[in-house]
């Protein structure tokens, strides 16, 4: 964690209400807490945060996040750089360009959309539209062509029409996700989204499924333009399903299948993807 708490209250979350508003941790301390870590043996972190994008802003002596970046990248024997989450309406042409340039952060960024519509994402209290949302992920991609882009969404929004979901589809179209999120709205209670009008249970799985659909075969798409590169994977574990398998974690966060064993645990290795099987792949280290 490098920060706690959110100040967005979106209309749908409780998080603000019950972890209270944003703090920042001292820099210092987390680069600490990384180099100890590394010490141990570690070689991927992931800074975690409500809203990392926000993060510094509360400090005594303010850092943006991209700073914070920076620092984190100079400690020596650490790899791979992982974060999560950022708002949309927070991330700054700063960060982009550390991510451009830097060795270490992972080829992944998690940018949750919620809503293709702009009208829902103004219920939402998001404060973004949906072209910005849209020209955001274009000059992502523009600047870094290899990052992976992932997203939540959400259906089933108080007041979601089937024309606000058209308008979800278009994103997801246009963006060309790696892998979403999907799910359905639940209402929390004590949020403004609960005294809403609810949409019907039966248009909300309609919606839904049609979303899903669209998400996988996108996402397949893009997952499968990696079939037959070698790629360095970071081994997580023994595969739970086939113990003569391990499972490793590319830079973009796709996961890889492949031959190995409990000692391979923690190394960074190369890796032939073989065979793409939607949203993992099956491969042999090389």
């Amino acid at each position: 964690n490098i920060m706690f708490g959110c100040n967005n209250f979106c209309t749908y979350c409780i998080v603000p209400y019950v972890r209270g508003r944003e703090r920042s941790r001292e820099p210092k301390d987390i680069i600490r807490e990384i180099e100890k870590l590394v010490e141990d043996g570690v070689v991927e972190i992931m800074l975690l945060g409500q809203n990392v994008n926000s993060y510094g802003k509360n400090l005594e002596q303010p850092m943006s996040f991209a700073e914070l970046l920076r620092e984190v990248e100079k400690i020596e024997g650490l790899k791979r750089i992982r974060f999560m989450t950022s708002h949309p309406k927070d991330l700054s042409d700063e960060l982009i360009q550390v991510m451009k340039e830097s060795k270490k952060i992972c080829r992944h960024l998690h940018l949750p959309m919620q809503a293709g519509s702009t009208r829902i994402l103004k219920a939402m209290n998001r404060c973004y539209t949906k072209e910005q949302y849209l020209e955001l992920a274009d000059k992502i991609r523009r600047e870094i062509p290899d990052m992976a882009l992932t997203t939540d969404i959400m259906v089933g929004f108080p007041g979601e029409t089937a024309k606000d979901v058209e308008e979800t589809i278009d994103v997801i179209k246009k963006v060309q996700y790696d892998n979403a999120f999907t799910f359905i709205y639940s209402m929390r209670t004590g949020t403004p989204a609960a005294n809403m009008e609810q949409v019907p249970e039966v248009e909300v799985k309609r919606n839904f499924d049609k979303v899903l659909k669209t998400v996988q075969e996108t996402a397949r798409e893009r997952v499968a333009r990696y079939q037959g590169q070698v790629m360095d994977a970071l081994v997580e574990e023994v595969n739970e399903n086939d113990p003569t398998l391990v499972t490793g974690r590319l830079s973009n966060n796709t996961l890889v299948h492949f031959p190995g064993d409990a000692s391979l645990i923690g190394q960074i290795v190369d890796v032939s993807l073989d065979v793409c099987h939607g949203f993992y792949y099956m491969g042999h280290r090389v």
